[in-house]
């Protein structure tokens, strides 16, 4: 489509024009079904900064994450603490338990979380979840007994649960689609910060004599909890939920906010972009509205049928690979991993630490380039690196295990390779298993579909946690073998049936299934379905947005 060259516009092409404020690319607009895509500014770095004000929001979001991490990453040193052990000498079935009520609990919390965030509001959820982590976090450091730090560790997992399932949520449905990635990756750096403080507060608080050992690196994660409760008063609602609940004044108003925040409002709701995403708002909600799938338990049988079966199986397979891809394995049983490589004195807890300061750094690139990169070129060359890496591992342990001090070169190779997985996972499985199940759902099952993805995350979480120990008895070089064919199988899944998701709407993820389902069989109409896309194309026409857009493009909104 050609747009006028009015005031205001700077003609790119045929197909693509620059706003005032972002620019808008049609390739179909001529026919029944509209395609197009529109950014309101650059991706990575820069857009990051132009959009500081939705950052400062997924930042306060993402702490929930932190939490999360700071959990994992402290109780492996809690365990093993002098004080600790010797008030509450643990067996090994309680010191199982002790990482499973928090599973247990976060399982809860997941599910719990889809329903609450729907009947309520995300932020409002949040908040609650917030401060359900923060009593158990409470319990925890100021335990008397030892069932105190049991009871603390299941109230502290149903609100990391929650909140696992919440700040992605939240974070895609306020986000622009030319950063969201980004965005939302930023859950998983918060996770791997989180991991890092916690395993080095408790590294280096073990030797303070008495109870304060342990008390301090428990109370520490307070912290975390108190800031998201302060930052959540300030934290705007999704737009797309007021959309949902028949607010759409208020929908466009907190869209504008979100878009804009240096404008004046009147302005900011006028705005050609602002106005395109508030009309896809609303011409999802009256599809759902007119599907009846606003009820509860309508929404969750919604996840098993056509057309978004496809979608469940992604939220609950990205989560099964991630955890299966043996990350926490290494997190939780790293010093027993990095001791059959016979490291003398504190360097095996050294270099088990590093580990999570090499997933940090790995995260950082994919916050700044993933809606660049794409979310399938990170999943697949990310399983290719963490597949190789486990089986070289394993080929070495399978050759040099009987005598690892007679072979440094080998050993320290292992420890590289375990490396080197551990940043591919950062780049690929790790922030991605967060945000694309906040992508693929549409508004209507979106919270549920999340929900059933964490718990899925925490399910496996618990499986892998399970399992690790006994095949490490069994076979370290087994165990290695096992976490590379699940690496290898990620990289066919990814292959053939995760469509890519990065720079569209989270209103036009529909199109894009479609489309792939289509490339993928070579006939069809995609699982998205004949009758559901009739239904959305009248929908946008009795709404305008084909007008809209053929108006925007030929500079009769914000020409002046």
């Amino acid at each position: 489509m050609t747009g006028s060259r009015t005031a205001g516009y700077r003609e790119l092409s045929d197909e693509e024009v620059v706003l005032p404020h972002g620019q808008i690319q049609i390739t179909n607009a001529d026919s029944d079904s509209l395609t197009y895509t529109y950014a309101y500014g650059p991706k990575g770095l820069a857009g990051l900064a132009h959009n500081r004000y939705v950052v400062l929001c997924a930042v306060f979001a993402s702490i929930g994450g932190l939490s999360f991490g700071y959990d994992q990453g402290v109780i492996a040193n809690v365990l093993v603490m002098k004080d600790f052990n010797a008030r509450w000498p643990l067996t090994p079935f309680e010191e199982g338990l002790m990482t499973a009520v928090l599973e247990l609990g976060g399982l809860i919390g997941a599910l719990c979380a889809g329903m609450f965030a729907e009947n309520v509001s995300r932020q409002s959820s949040i908040l609650i979840s917030c401060l359900i982590f923060t009593l158990g976090s409470l319990l925890q450091s100021l335990a008397q007994s030892l069932a105190h730090v049991f009871l603390g560790r299941a109230i502290g997992g149903i609100g990391v649960g929650a909140l696992s399932t919440l700040s992605p949520l939240y974070i895609s449905e306020i986000s622009p689609a030319e950063v969201r990635g980004s965005l939302m990756a930023l859950e998983q750096l918060a996770i791997v910060f989180g991991v890092v403080v916690g395993f080095w507060v408790g590294y280096f608080t073990r030797e303070i004599p008495g109870s304060a050992s342990w008390r301090i690196p428990l109370g520490v994660q307070l912290i975390p909890g108190i800031i998201l409760i302060v930052g959540c008063i300030f934290l705007p609602a999704s737009p797309r939920l007021l959309m949902l609940q028949g607010k759409p004044n208020e929908a466009l108003t907190t869209l504008a906010r979100l878009r804009f925040p240096d404008l004046p409002e009147a302005e900011a709701r006028e705005d050609g972009l602002v106005q395109v995403e508030f009309v896809e708002m609303r011409v999802e909600a009256t599809m759902i509205l007119s599907s009846g799938t606003k009820h509860e338990w309508q929404t969750w049988k919604t996840l098993l049928r056509k057309p978004y079966r496809s979608r469940t199986v992604i939220g609950v397979l990205i989560a099964f690979f991630q955890q299966w891809s043996g990350i926490n394995a290494l997190l939780y049983y790293g010093p027993i991993l990095i001791q059959t490589l016979q490291l003398p004195g504190d360097l095996s807890l050294l270099v088990s630490g590093g580990i999570g300061i090499v997933q940090f750094i790995a995260v950082l690139p994919v916050i700044a380039y993933i809606d660049q990169w794409g979310r399938r070129p990170l999943l697949r060359s990310g399983s290719i690196f963490m597949s190789f890496s486990h089986l070289t591992v394993a080929l070495l342990i399978n050759v040099f295990a009987s005598d690892w001090r007679a072979h440094p070169i080998a050993t320290w190779t292992s420890v590289g390779f375990i490396y080197i997985f551990t940043a591919a996972y950062g780049m690929s499985f790790g922030p991605l298993t967060w945000v694309l199940p906040s992508e693929v759902f549409p508004l209507s099952i979106r919270s549920k579909g999340v929900a059933l993805s964490t718990a899925s995350v925490w399910v496996n979480n618990f499986l892998v946690g399970l399992v690790t120990p006994v095949a490490l008895d069994f076979s370290p070089a087994g165990t290695f073998t096992l976490f590379a064919t699940a690496s290898f199988l990620a990289y066919l899944w990814v292959t053939y049936t995760v469509p890519e998701t990065a720079n569209v709407s989270l209103e036009d993820v529909d199109r894009r299934f479609a489309e792939f389902e289509r490339s993928a069989s070579g006939s069809g109409s995609g699982e998205i379905g004949r009758r559901e896309r009739l239904l959305k194309a009248q929908i946008e026409e009795e709404l305008g947005l084909k007008a809209l857009i053929d108006k925007l493009v030929n500079g009769t909104i914000n020409s002046q």
